[in-house]
């Protein structure tokens, strides 16, 4: 067979295309922008940007707004996008709550819910989602068929090839399931399961304080201990999807590295009952009450939370070291006791690596993962809103 060395010319459906796309993201970052100013920023011809707005507005995409406000018009039709053409379906399933929002393609919220879980099993989370969906659509004043998909973070790694969910130790029934499957038909929507800390660190990235950072990693520290890595700019998974589970950082070592609460916990009782101790710290020395006695002055509840520090930043240094990162934002329960933890942390990794990164707390809190979801949601809907509006609008022509 001989191959075909011409050029691939394309198409007029393909210009087409890329004209609308490049139309639409030129309104939707300059809102209300009128056609001339859409124009020189696309690059795109005025007759061409004018057949682009007529498949748009015709498919609901968008509309025509109110001139600009900070200057005349001078007869000119501005656009905006239409937020509502369609809603994202958000949803994070923690430790003992179920977070749900929707939003519209601008991002907004339109609706929030926190559901406190009477047991946490994938049987009760599933349906806890279906019960948070309908009560969202409820409190937004909106049609449900607006919801073009769902994104739910779960505590778990979503293997990249079977879609099957492991090391999901924290949710009973949640291992070895097609938890994404079982959202689909439940909810009658396309759904994308995903790590919770891996849309932490989106959230960080959309909203939070790593927005412009192409090199970073978001570390929570909590009850379990995971990170998410985002390399160029883009959500690092690795080869099973399972990229930054550093609970293995220490594997082989035999050291006692593990900077979550339970072990938290039991070093403060080690500290507390040494001889000669002494400190207001009582069993069963919970975490908040070792970081309010360490404010307090509590040298013993000081000496835990240093030790805290160093932990952390033992785990900051494998990710720091190979892959030269710009940022890590700490988040979980821990870690957002920045005012006594970046210090220290921060001196370490000074001293332990050339080139250390910048130490940040979540500006997101607990909202990160819910946030997270929310901007994958929307870049998928904007996706499959255009290409399922534009291409019906273009076919009924």
């Amino acid at each position: 067979m001989v191959a075909d060395s011409a050029p691939r010319r394309a198409t007029a459906p393909l210009l087409k295309d890329l004209n609308e796309r490049t139309v639409l993201e030129a309104i939707r970052s300059g809102a209300p922008i009128s056609r001339a100013e859409i124009s020189r920023r696309a690059g795109i011809s005025k007759p061409t940007v004018s057949l682009a707005l007529q498949s748009l507005l015709e498919a609901g995409l968008v509309r025509e707004a109110v001139h600009d406000p900070d200057g005349p018009s001078y007869g000119a039709v501005f656009f905006e996008p239409v937020a509502d053409a369609a809603l994202v379906l958000g949803v994070d399933v923690g430790a003992r709550f179920l977070r749900g929002a929707l939003c519209d393609l601008t991002g907004a919220i339109r609706a929030r819910h926190d559901v406190e879980l009477p047991v946490v099993d994938a049987a009760t989370v599933l349906e806890a989602v279906i019960g948070l969906r309908d009560a969202l659509v409820l409190a937004a004043g909106l049609p449900g068929d607006l919801i073009d998909g769902a994104v739910v973070g779960v505590p778990g790694v979503v293997d990249a090839a079977s879609g099957l969910v492991r090391l999901a130790d924290n949710v009973p029934g949640l291992e070895g399931t097609a938890f994404g499957d079982e959202l689909e038909v439940q909810l009658g929507l396309p759904a994308q399961v995903e790590n919770d800390i891996n849309l932490a660190a989106l959230g960080e990235q959309w909203r939070g304080v790593a927005r412009g950072v192409d090199d970073f990693a978001f570390l929570s520290i909590g009850t379990g201990l995971g990170a998410g890595v985002v390399l160029h700019g883009e959500l690092h998974r690795g080869r099973h999807g399972a990229a930054g589970e550093l609970d293995y950082v220490g594997a082989g070592l035999g050291l006692d590295l593990d900077p979550c609460a339970e072990a938290v916990s039991g070093f403060a009782a080690e500290m507390a009952g040494a001889p000669g101790a002494s400190t207001a710290l009582t069993a069963p020395y919970d975490v908040r009450d070792v970081f309010a006695a360490a404010r307090g002055g509590d040298a013993v509840a000081h000496a835990v939370v240093e030790e805290e520090a160093r932990r952390i930043a033992l785990h900051i240094v494998p990710l720091a070291a190979v892959n030269d990162l710009a940022l890590v934002v700490l988040g979980g329960g821990l870690g957002a006791n920045g005012d006594l933890l970046l210090g220290p942390v921060r001196e370490r990794l000074a001293q332990w690596v050339p080139y250390p990164p910048r130490v940040e707390v979540s500006s997101l809190g607990e909202a990160a993962v819910l946030t997270g979801a929310l901007s994958v949601g929307v870049g998928r809907a904007l996706d499959s809103v255009f290409v399922n509006r534009a291409r019906a609008a273009r076919n009924s022509a």
